[in-house]
């Protein structure tokens, strides 16, 4: 009995509270209570309409210390209950990669008072905001807060690239093109900047530009710094293009008179190409920093480009990435003037679909690579070595036997535009869409050649597609039927079958054709290009066709870290993995020089390699018992089949 009345004890004061709760909440559901928050209005589609009024854009880029960009916006609305949307997918990047999250400080007044704003239950790009009926105006204001990681960050104690897709928010509802703005900017004290859009006045650091369109603004990006270098690359008064260079210091804006003409040489040859332009004035924006990351996105009147700090003062070692800047031109005509139906859009928050990226970016790869070697950025030679790296990546990379290069243009939008990092993109793929089309493009133009006994070629098509229409900057789109029929009025073949075989299908099989027809084959040896030893303190170390492994760029904190291990390689079969930091080759501390003679000493040996890895705290010995060599990739000439690939190298005539 006394268990049962401590049990009584113990629980009657629990009785009791849950008593109290109950009665409470009878009373409570009996009173009124407070009113539910009402559900924001469905967002406007856009529709083709002018938007009554002009927005005035402030953006001050004076904080550059704390990476942040204080915004002001006035924007009409005459009374009227608006949504704004902050621009989610951008053009260019095929995909929603413009970060809200960046977006702080949100402020919405209306005749002087404070007003509140909603945001979108399921859109977090869209606020609502219900404006009183008797203001003509809202005013916003807004911190765009940039990143600090050095390698995404854009900005510096020196430079800024000023995207407006970051520093702006608009009505939904309307055409981005029927939206007008009128923007100015303020820049720190002796800072020079560069930028498409046509300057209206300029007071000391305050630039104020004529009025434009919202679409035409954020194609227009500014790039603004100190150290400052524009050089003059026009053909012609009918052809003005400039590279505008900012730099971290003076000296790396040095430009010796070789490197100068091979950068003219890319705007002749461009004309020759597509015999038209789509642009007033074509500025390159280029950045050559070690202190902010690399860019390259394309515009239709200018393109964001950045490169090392050393891109002219050290020449040779940038082969690898020479081709930056033809292909962000290239795109002035393939992607901006014409454009994939399916990634044309009405404003920016409207999804895109990448399907004929393989056509956007693919062949624009391809052209850029042309007129790299065309205009002298690569030697004949160096431009053969990069067909042959890519053939070589694709022959060691086994993802192409499950996913087809179509499928890999839904990459942009399935990995968040790379914010996703793959473990093993070999397997993974990744944007195959660029170099895989570089083949394949590779493939039609040494086809039309042939076909044609060498009267027409993929230059036929560049102008028949791409040179309509000159001096119009409206954007033309375009399907795969188009591209068919163009191909056809060029060279009649079946290249829906072409193009389905090598696209569209699952293929195993490497599109190499086009070597063959052009004269070539590929071959391996251990022969190190050059400029690929020069590289490597750009990009590091690789034995990808040999032992299946790439290196980063070697720092003092953590030399021999792995980069990518490629699936099925000898690497791969021995466990090694990315996140390994390789210690010692043979029993000696490693180093690139080390590591390519232990491999090329295995050819005449049957030892095995010997590696000592870390991954963590933890040490991890490899014996990797290969004997290949290290299977660098050329071309070698076949005699007995025309030159076509030295012929689409070589300048136009």
């Amino acid at each position: 009995m006394l268990h049962s009345f401590l049990c009584r004890r113990a629980t009657a004061p629990l009785f009791a509270a849950l008593f109290i709760a109950l009665t409470t909440t009878a009373h409570a559901q009996n009173a009124p209570g407070p009113q539910p928050v009402p559900l924001p209005p469905p967002i406007a589609a856009p529709a083709d309409t002018p938007y009554p009024g002009t927005i005035s854009l402030i953006v001050d880029v004076t904080n550059v210390s704390n990476r942040v960009l204080n915004v002001h916006e006035t924007i009409p609305v005459k009374g009227r209950d608006i949504t704004l949307l902050y621009p989610e997918w951008l053009p260019g990047t095929h995909s929603p990669s413009n970060s809200v999250a960046e977006l702080a400080g949100l402020v919405v007044t209306a005749n002087g008072k404070r007003i509140p704003w909603m945001r979108d239950r399921v859109n977090m790009y869209a606020f609502h905001i219900e404006a009183p009926k008797d203001a003509s105006t809202l005013e916003v204001d807004f911190q765009y807060l940039a990143s600090m990681d050095s390698k995404r960050s854009r900005i510096s104690l020196k430079f800024a690239d000023v995207t407006w897709n970051s520093v702006l928010l608009y009505p939904a509802g309307y055409f981005s093109r029927d939206i007008k703005f009128e923007t100015s900017i303020r820049l720190p004290d002796a800072w020079k900047f560069a930028c498409s859009l046509d300057v209206k006045s300029q007071n000391g650091n305050v630039i104020q530009f004529k009025e434009t369109t919202l679409n035409t603004l954020i194609d227009s990006p500014l790039y603004a710094g100190l150290n400052f270098k524009r050089l003059d690359l026009s053909t012609g008064a009918d052809n003005l293009v400039y590279l505008d260079i900012f730099a971290d210091k003076p000296a790396d804006l040095e430009v010796t008179p070789e490197e100068l003409q091979y950068h003219k040489n890319l705007v002749i040859e461009a004309l020759k190409l597509f015999n038209s332009h789509h642009y007033d004035r074509y500025d390159f924006l280029f950045s050559v920093s070690d202190t902010v990351g690399g860019k390259g996105l394309e515009h239709h009147q200018s393109s964001e480009d950045g490169s090392r700090a050393n891109y002219f003062t050290d020449w040779g070692a940038g082969v690898g990435g020479r081709a930056l800047l033809p292909h962000e031109y290239t795109h002035s005509w393939n992607g901006k003037f014409r454009r994939p139906a399916d990634l044309w859009t009405p404003n920016f928050n409207v999804p895109m679909r990448n399907d004929l990226l393989w056509v956007y970016e693919g062949l624009t790869d391809y052209y850029g690579n042309v007129l790299t070697a065309r205009s002298g950025m690569r030697t004949t030679e160096q431009a053969r070595d990069m067909f042959a790296q890519i053939a070589a990546f694709f022959e060691i990379s086994p993802g192409r036997t499950w996913r087809s290069l179509e499928d890999t243009t839904n990459e942009p939008i399935a990995s968040s535009h790379g914010a996703t990092p793959q473990v093993w993109p070999s397997w993974q793929r990744f944007y195959d869409y660029y170099p895989e089309s570089d083949l394949v493009w590779l493939d039609a133009d040494t086809k039309i050649r042939e076909l044609s006994g060498g009267k027409k070629s993929l230059d036929d098509f560049a102008r028949l597609f791409f040179g309509i229409n000159k001096g119009s900057y409206v954007t033309v789109t375009y399907t795969f039927e188009d591209l068919v029929k163009a191909m056809n009025t060029v060279q009649l073949y079946d290249w829906a079958g072409f193009f389905r075989t090598r696209v569209h299908d699952v293929n195993p099989n490497v599109p190499e054709d086009g070597f063959t027809r052009g004269g070539y084959r590929l071959v391996y040896n251990d022969n190190e290009p050059e400029w690929l030893r020069k590289g490597e303190s750009v990009r590091g170390a690789s034995f990808a066709t040999s032992l299946g492994f790439s290196l980063k760029p070697d720092s003092p904190t953590s030399p021999g870290s792995l980069d990518q291990v490629w699936w099925d390689s000898p690497a791969f079969k021995s466990r090694i993995t990315p996140d390994m930091q390789l210690q010692a080759v043979n029993d000696q501390k490693y180093t690139a020089a080390g590591l390519r003679e232990a491999v090329l000493a295995a050819e005449k040996s049957k030892d095995p390699i010997k590696l000592l890895l870390k991954r963590g705290d933890d040490f991890v010995a490899v014996s990797l018992d290969y004997h290949g060599g290290m299977r660098y990739p050329h071309l070698e000439r076949v005699e007995t089949t025309p030159d076509r690939l030295d012929e689409i190298l070589a300048p136009a005539k």
